[in-house]
C-alpha cells in the first residue's frame, strides 16, 4: 500500500551538513528524511521557490521531454529503502501505455514538483525506515524523529545554497 506525502521542507542535517528532504504523511504526522545531494536539493529548493533560469535545468529538461512526448506522469513512489539507500520509480503514461521509469528519489521528487503530480512512499518503505532507525541508535534517532515531526513553518524551506 503507498502513503501519499507532500514535501514539508529542506534543511541541513546539523549533523553532516547534509540537504534532507521532509516528507509529511498528507493525513497524519508522520514524517520521513530523504538524505539527498546538494544539486538535487536546489532543484527542489529552486521549484518550491518558483525560481526561473534563464535556460533550463536538467528536472526542467525532463519536464519538457515528456511533454514533447505527450507523455503525462501520475505519481512517484518511494518503493524501496535497502541498505540504507531509498528508490523510486516514476509512473507515466503514453499513448494509453502506462510506464514505469526507475529514479533516485531526489530526482522523482524535483520532477514530480515540475509537474505537480502527487508523491507517495510504501508503506513498508516507512515500516522499514523506522525500524533502521531503532535499530541504529535509538536514542539519536528517536530524538531525530521527535524533531522532524516538531518542526514548524518556520524551520522548513530555509535550505540555502
Amino acid at each position: 500500500m503507498e502513503v501519499e506525502m507532500r514535501i514539508r521542507g529542506l534543511l541541513v542535517d546539523p549533523v553532516n551538513n547534509t540537504p534532507i528532504v521532509i516528507l509529511k504523511d498528507a493525513n497524519s504526522d508522520t514524517v520521513l528524511p530523504i538524505w539527498v545531494g546538494v544539486f538535487e536539493a536546489s532543484a527542489i529548493q529552486m521549484e518550491i521557490e518558483k525560481v526561473s533560469t534563464p535556460r533550463p535545468m536538467t528536472h526542467d529538461l525532463i519536464k519538457n521531454v515528456l511533454s514533447g512526448l505527450d507523455a503525462h506522469v501520475h505519481k512517484v513512489v518511494v518503493t524501496e529503502l535497502k541498505d540504507d539507500t531509498f528508490y523510486a520509480v516514476i509512473w507515466m503514461e503514453r499513448d494509453g501505455r502506462i510506464i514505469s521509469v526507475d529514479s533516485r528519489p531526489s530526482d522523482a521528487l524535483a520532477l514530480a514538483l515540475r509537474v505537480d503530480c502527487p508523491i507517495f512512499v510504501d508503506e513498508e518503505v516507512l515500516k522499514t525506515s523506522k525500524k533502521a532507525q531503532t535499530a541504529a541508535d535509538p536514542a539519536t534517532n528517536e530524538d531525530l524523529r521527535k524533531w522532524l515531526e516538531g518542526l514548524g513553518d518556520e524551520d522548513l524551506g530555509n535550505y540555502k545554497m
